[in-house]
């Protein structure tokens, strides 16, 4: 393939693609208040060092999953999305979860 220059990918899109990935698995808090988090105040976290992306995310968890199923298959969905649609490899995806969303709070929050 001829190259034809630098293709740069920023941080924040990397933060970004991971995000969403997150979102899609079943089992994690989608209300308002955890998304704000997770996507305006740093709740993802890109470090790249030797072409190898090491990704912190902070996660919350619907009440009754089971937490380590649900943060294993947002480590997969993480890592294939950002590898696939940035051609950047992921050596590390570390799941801190940090809070449980409960249906009465996400009903509460939907009706305001």
């Amino acid at each position: 393939m001829e190259n034809l220059g630098q293709v740069k990918i920023s941080n924040d899109v990397i933060q970004t693609i991971a995000g969403f990935a997150a979102l899609e698995i079943e089992g994690i808090d989608k209300s308002t208040s955890f998304t704000d988090k997770l996507f305006k105040n740093h709740g993802i976290k890109v470090n790249i060092e030797d072409d190898m992306a090491i990704i912190d995310v902070d996660l919350s968890v619907k009440f009754g999953e089971i937490i380590p199923e649900v943060c294993y298959k947002v480590q997969e969905n993480i890592i294939n999305a950002v590898e696939t649609m940035a051609g950047l490899k992921v050596s590390q995806v570390n799941i801190n979860v940090d809070s449980i969303g409960t249906k009465k709070e996400r009903d509460k929050k939907e009706n305001e």
